[in-house]
C-alpha cells in the first residue's frame, strides 16, 4: 500500500549569513525607528488599521529603493528567494524574480495582524529585525481548511504536516518566505518589548 503526499505547501525558513549581519541587523533596527519618528502618514495611517503598532505598507513601502540599508537586506534576501524558487522548481526561464514591495513593521504589546494574504505578488515574506522573548510567531493556515466537510479534527499530537494551523516562531536574523497565496497572521503580540520586522513580496511579472 502507497500513501501520498500530494500538493504540499512548502514555507521556507533561513538566517542571515556572514560576519556583516549583525551589524546590518542594527542598521536596519535604527532606520525603522527613525522612519516610524519620521513618517507621520505612516502614524496615522497604524492609528486607523494597525491598533497598537506601527506599519509604513501605507505610507512607505518600497524602502528597498529609498535606503542603501534596505538594498543591502535585498542582496542578502535574494539568495534565499533565489532558493525557494529551485525548491518550488519554478519555470523562470526568461524571467526574474524581483523585489516590489518592503516594508517596517512595528508590533508593541498585544499589537496583532489579521488574516490575509498578498494578492499579485509571487512569493512574500517576512524578516526579523528584533524579536523580544515571547513575541508572537507568523501563524500560517491550510490553505484547504475552508474546503474541508465532514473531517473530523486533527489529534492534539498530529504531525505538523497535518495540522490545520501552524506557528513559525519569529527570531531575529531570520527570514520566512512563503508563496504569496497562503493565507497567515500575526496573533496578539504578548512580549514586553517591540517585535520589529520587515515584510517583502517578490514578483517575476
Amino acid at each position: 500500500m502507497t500513501t501520498l503526499a500530494l500538493f504540499p505547501t512548502l514555507v521556507y525558513s533561513g538566517a542571515l549569513r556572514g560576519p556583516r549581519w549583525r551589524a546590518l541587523n542594527a542598521r536596519l533596527l535604527r532606520e525603522c525607528r527613525q522612519l516610524r519618528a519620521d513618517d507621520a502618514a505612516g502614524r496615522r495611517w497604524s492609528a486607523r488599521n494597525y491598533p497598537g503598532g506601527y506599519t509604513s505598507y501605507g505610507s512607505a513601502s518600497r524602502m528597498h529603493t529609498l535606503s542603501p540599508t534596505f538594498a543591502a537586506l535585498t542582496a542578502a534576501l535574494d539568495a534565499h528567494v533565489a532558493r525557494f524558487a529551485r525548491t518550488l522548481e519554478f519555470d523562470l526561464t526568461g524571467r526574474t524574480l524581483a523585489l516590489t514591495d518592503c516594508w517596517v513593521n512595528i508590533m508593541g504589546r498585544n499589537a496583532c495582524h489579521g488574516l490575509h494574504l498578498h494578492p499579485l505578488s509571487t512569493l512574500s515574506g517576512t524578516y526579523y529585525v528584533a524579536t523580544p522573548p515571547r513575541s508572537a510567531g507568523l501563524k500560517f493556515e491550510d490553505p484547504r481548511l475552508e474546503r474541508y466537510m465532514a473531517a473530523p479534527p486533527r489529534r492534539a499530537g498530529a504531525r505538523r504536516a497535518l495540522r490545520p494551523w501552524v506557528l513559525v516562531p519569529a527570531q531575529a536574523g531570520r527570514l520566512v518566505l512563503f508563496e504569496s497565496w497562503l493565507r497567515h497572521e500575526v496573533p496578539p503580540n504578548p512580549a514586553a518589548g517591540e517585535r520589529v520586522s520587515i515584510s517583502f513580496n517578490y514578483n517575476w511579472f
